[in-house]
């Protein structure tokens, strides 16, 4: 996918320069939007204004808050005042959210009209899912969503899900640390090497090892070497993934990174994932107390708050610390995710001793109406308003929402200076990471997208908790996954879960 920066800028000064005259008649009714004011489009504030679904009633079923859930809550206050509609929103913590929509499919039931979830959850929900309706699709603000993110949403070509997030996996550090000289002539002295942004994850190691357990900010608390998701149950798969892809994501070995593609057989215990498995055990000790309990929302509040020097997942943690009244906005930085200085090439059975970096492009969040559901355009309405410009723009200024960039205006360094009040060098460096992410990336790993990926995932996160908690070795684990991931495999067919996986691997080996 290439994006043209070009037509992106005259984008977004338009949409500041049209914002204006709406902002006194909606941004005072409602605040969550007074940054920008309304901005014009199918499903502005001003279009929803003009529907009227009074004594209908829209159930949606969401995350716990706050991470999604609190704007699924917030946008569904804001569309019945509205359009006077009921909604009944329902908060469900993220080990469940796969389950409390898949159980009712199943029995053929549609408890809910809108169903949040991950977005790799598609293969195994889509044949309960509404399409999304072509003047959707056609819409102006759906023309602004990365190719990319388009692709997320559906299969075959069709739309599936409806575009409400962005997400990838990239590094975040405390800039005011790294690039300290006092600091850096200090890591000099005592260990022989220069302080900058880690180039790999053994790196990352040394230099957070190094900033673990002092008061380095003199802010007269402790502060420790990294944030992570290490809890079992809450997105914990997902950091391993970011772990991994330096190490066993060979661009000289297409066909698949979590299997053969053409044997099916798990890659997940070889050496590579074992490779990042052990640093992550070695992690454990530079994490803040608790750590190891760590859940997404904890990873946000430990960086995004200043207790650690750096962090890695989606976007939440790095915009929670470049909100205004963060002890630490304007202090962080944004970079590629580290990579290794060799990489298992599973055709020769051998390492490569090279330099390798992969991006984890984790599509993260998505959003789809149940076939079943009898209020098709209620809730396609709702999804289109959660999405619209003026709320999409606020949204991801919220750390804590879980809303991140996913449309093409969001690549533009300007609209964080100027609307949230971002250091422009941070914004630069903030938008070319990801920029780079969607647009340049060759060697990458997309999320697993099979029948029974929930499955697959929980039978990871349980494996590499074992190894956290120091039960089983890395290697005993993820043999342990590989086992659970065959029996799944066998119980699913290999041919169905192959036919599924195709689609991910040709992205990854960029054969689409």
């Amino acid at each position: 996918m290439k994006l043209k920066l070009t037509s992106i800028i005259p984008l977004t000064v338009a949409l500041s320069t049209a914002s204006a005259a709406y902002a006194d008649k909606w941004s005072d009714m409602f605040p969550h939007i007074k940054n920008t004011g309304d901005i014009p489009g199918e499903c502005s504030y001003e279009s929803m204004s003009k529907k009227d679904y009074s004594g209908q009633k829209l159930t949606i079923n969401t995350h716990a808050v706050p991470v999604m859930g609190e704007p699924t809550a917030l946008h569904a206050e804001q569309f019945s005042k509205l359009t006077g509609a009921e909604v009944d929103v329902i908060h469900t913590p993220a080990g469940d959210l796969y389950s409390k929509a898949m159980v009712p499919f199943q029995a053929g039931q549609a408890p809910y009209d809108i169903v949040f979830g991950f977005s790799n959850f598609i293969r195994d929900w889509m044949q309960y899912l509404e399409p999304v309706p072509a003047k959707y699709v056609e819409m102006r603000q759906m023309k602004d969503v990365t190719q990319s993110h388009i692709d997320v949403a559906s299969w075959d070509g069709q739309m599936i899900q409806y575009p409400i997030d962005g997400d990838r996996h990239y590094l975040k550090y405390r800039k005011d640390v790294i690039d300290n000289p006092e600091y850096q002539a200090k890591y000099k002295a005592e260990t022989g090497k220069e302080l900058r942004v880690p180039q790999t994850w053994k790196e990352y190691a040394e230099i957070a090892s190094f900033f673990n357990g002092w008061d380095w900010d003199n802010d007269g608390e402790l502060e420790y070497g990294s944030a992570e998701v290490m809890k079992k149950d809450d997105l914990m798969y997902a950091a391993f993934y970011s772990r991994s892809v330096a190490y066993s994501k060979n661009p000289r070995t297409p066909g698949g990174f979590f299997f053969d593609l053409e044997t099916m057989e798990p890659l997940i215990n070889g050496p590579g994932f074992v490779e990042a498995l052990t640093d992550w055990v070695e992690a454990t000790k530079y994490v803040p107390p608790g750590g190891i309990n760590f859940g997404l929302g904890d990873e946000i509040n430990s960086f995004g708050g200043g207790q650690t020097l750096f962090s890695f997942s989606w976007d939440d943690a790095f915009v929670a610390a470049m909100e205004d009244g963060s002890p630490i906005k304007n202090k962080v930085g944004a970079a590629p995710l580290p990579g290794s200085d060799r990489v298992w090439n599973r055709v020769s059975g051998a390492w490569e001793e090279t330099y390798n970096q992969a991006p984890y492009i984790v599509w993260g969040w998505a959003a789809a109406v149940a076939k079943k559901s009898k209020n098709h355009e209620m809730a396609f309405d709702y999804l289109c308003f959660f999405a619209n410009d003026a709320n999409h723009q606020a949204d991801i200024a919220i750390g804590r929402f879980g809303v991140n960039p996913f449309k093409k205006s969001d690549f533009v360094p300007e609209i964080y200076v100027e609307r949230q009040g971002w250091d422009e060098q941070i914004a630069k460096e903030y938008s070319e990471t990801l920029i780079e992410m969607e647009e340049k990336s060759t060697n990458r790993v997309f999320p697993l997208r099979v029948p029974g990926v929930f499955q697959f995932n929980s039978a990871l996160a349980t494996g590499a908790a074992k190894a956290l908690a120091g039960q089983l070795s890395p290697q005993e684990a993820l043999d342990e996954v590989a086992d659970q991931w065959r029996k799944i495999t066998k119980r699913i067919g290999a041919d169905t879960i192959r036919e599924a996986y195709a689609v991910g691997v040709a992205l990854e080996d960029n054969l689409k």
